[in-house]
Parts: structure tokens; C-alpha cells; sequence
């Protein structure tokens, strides 16, 4: 799937697929520019477990990073990738996704 800037250049959306637990280190900055809900902030608890951020909760949790939240709502602007300092996600285009 490609498209079209307005003056005419060639752009392709690159979706947003994964995020790796390993590197992010959950900074929110991805979240901030994205204004569809793609991602939300969970916590790692002691136990590795994902669970939901509590304010009661914070001292069981061992780290913080995000998760996808709705996938299908990323329109592939690019916008998380960008500002991301721990280059974390992985994005593909629609046609490399379904080869």
C-alpha cells in the first residue's frame, strides 16, 4: 500500500508491530505523540509479570514500559519511532506484513 503526500511524493505507512521489553525503557514519549491509543504504559512486577499501573501498586512494580493497546488504530505516521531514544518498536508496511 503506498501513498501520496499532499505535493505529490511517494510515502508508505510503516506500522507499528512490536515494542521490545527489553529496550524500552518506558519513558512515554511514544505515547505522547500518538493521539490514537496504540500503546499504553503497564508495569513489570517483580515476578515478570505485565500488570496494570497502580498508584498503590508502584513499589511492586520493577519497571515500567509500552505496550501495545490497539494496533489496528496506528495509522503509520512514524510519529513513536521517531521520538523513541531506545529505537525499541518495530514497524513494516502493510504489503511486507502480509508477504
Amino acid at each position: 500500500m503506498s501513498f501520496a503526500t499532499r505535493d505529490g511524493r511517494d510515502w508508505t505507512p510503516q506500522y507499528l508491530i512490536s515494542i521490545d521489553a527489553k529496550k524500552c525503557i518506558g519513558c512515554g514519549r511514544c505515547f505522547k505523540v500518538c493521539g490514537r491509543d496504540v500503546m499504553t504504559l503497564k508495569g513489570i512486577s517483580d515476578q515478570g509479570e505485565l500488570v496494570e499501573l497502580d498508584d498503590d501498586e508502584d513499589d511492586e512494580i520493577e519497571k515500567k514500559i509500552m505496550v501495545l493497546n490497539d494496533q489496528g488504530a496506528c495509522i503509520g505516521c512514524g510519529a513513536c519511532a521517531r521520538v523513541c531514544p531506545a529505537n525499541c518498536q518495530t514497524h513494516t508496511s502493510a504489503v511486507s506484513e502480509a508477504a
